[in-house]
């Protein structure tokens, strides 16, 4: 269903709760998501069009509003207590709000969608297939739907380390900023200064200590994504900074650790540093243009198409996994590899990915439709 399904589709919290997640108010937290869905947040019942009333005696995965806001005539119930209630009209959400308010059962006329027993949503910006979060709000709940809160917003298809090095150590981090009323543009912030600070290392030789300040940069830049979602804080402005410098900042690294090189004796030739470099960014550059076309011809991202591309993810040639790479080189006392090997895996991964875009149009010119295999 298009935008004309959910334009103007109004979002109504009712019941009291005080229970904070996140350090977010329940009343505070679901309008910030009805937002992000493109809902209309409302104190009272509008005297026209659909409404989402929503039990803020509940926390739930923003995803449901999504799922809701094309849905009318559903309500989404936890053990027989509705949570969540799509409404086509006005009238119609005055009296769920009445019945949810009273503890009284709900009008005739509604669907039930019992959200322990059918959860499973598809969110396409995640690029997953989830069991979508839904629980009563309460105290000693809290730490429970902070944590499912977080692993919702996590992308299912991603590099190795984002998905399971740091997951754990990300979350805590997540948790305190929050609490401590930090945005997600100053985590973003706080780790371009480690950024910059890592290139200047590689470029010394300074490699181990380059290392470290990445790694401590990569699990920020994990934990501003996961701040601005479980936060509902979430801006344009931050998106474009945190993938802005997403997209700028390896090619640099690659060109700082491959100078600094000289100071371990192992500076490379002038002909063998340039083919070198020309490698990874005309490599990084065209893996990216190929993710792009994809998108452009089929409206869905190479990495969700097959279930070999989502694995392939895990360790294609991006600024995560060729971490290891560089890791694995310091390891064996020889940096230059470490650069050569990124390079290599770079050229493979860019091929690894031309030949699936191929396949993909040599799919739609059998008459079949490139569809992702989590859908």
């Amino acid at each position: 269903m298009g935008s004309e399904v959910h334009q103007g589709v109004a979002f109504l919290g009712v019941a009291r709760n005080d229970t904070r997640v996140f350090g977010l108010t329940p009343a505070e937290r679901a309008r910030r998501f009805a937002a992000k869905a493109k809902l209309a947040p409302v104190d009272r019942v509008p005297a026209q069009g659909p409404v989402i009333v929503a039990d803020l005696g509940f926390a739930w995965d923003p995803a449901w509003l999504a799922y809701l806001r094309d849905h009318r005539d559903l309500a989404v119930t936890w053990r027989g207590r509705p949570a969540l209630v799509s409404c086509a009209d006005a009238a119609q959400a005055a009296a769920v709000a009445a019945a949810i308010e009273a503890g009284a059962p709900l009008p005739p006329g509604l669907a039930v969608q019992d959200a322990e027993l059918d959860a499973s949503l598809y969110n396409a910006s995640l690029r997953k297939r989830e069991n979508a979060y839904l629980l009563p709000l309460a105290p000693e709940a809290v730490r429970v739907i902070e944590k499912a809160s977080y692993d919702a917003s996590y992308k299912g298809v991603t590099d190795i380390l984002t998905l399971y090095l740091w997951r754990g150590a990300a979350f805590y981090i997540t948790r305190w900023a929050a609490y401590m009323r930090m945005t997600p543009n100053m985590i973003t912030l706080f780790g371009m200064i480690l950024c910059v600070w890592a290139f200047f290392l590689f470029w010394e030789g300074h490699f181990a200590a380059g290392l470290l300040v990445g790694l401590v940069f990569m699990v920020l830049d994990t934990v501003d994504g996961k701040l601005a979602r479980c936060t509902g804080t979430s801006s344009e402005w931050g998106n474009i900074l945190d993938h802005g410098v997403d997209l700028v900042h390896p090619p640099f690294w690659y060109w700082a650790w491959g100078m600094g090189c000289a100071a371990w004796g192992l500076a490379f030739g002038s002909t063998e540093f340039w083919t070198i470099m020309i490698v990874l960014v005309a490599g990084y550059a065209v893996q990216r243009a190929i993710e792009g076309a994809f998108i452009a011809a089929f409206g869905i991202h190479i990495h969700v198409w097959e279930r070999i591309d989502s694995r392939f993810r895990l360790i294609t040639a991006r600024r995560n996994p060729n971490y290891i790479l560089m890791f694995a080189s310091l390891i064996v006392m020889r940096p230059d590899w470490g650069l050569i090997w990124v390079a290599w895996w770079t050229a493979l991964s860019c091929l690894f990915h031309l030949v699936r875009l191929g396949q993909a149009y040599a799919v739609r010119a059998k008459g079949r439709e490139v569809v992702s295999w989590l859908v």
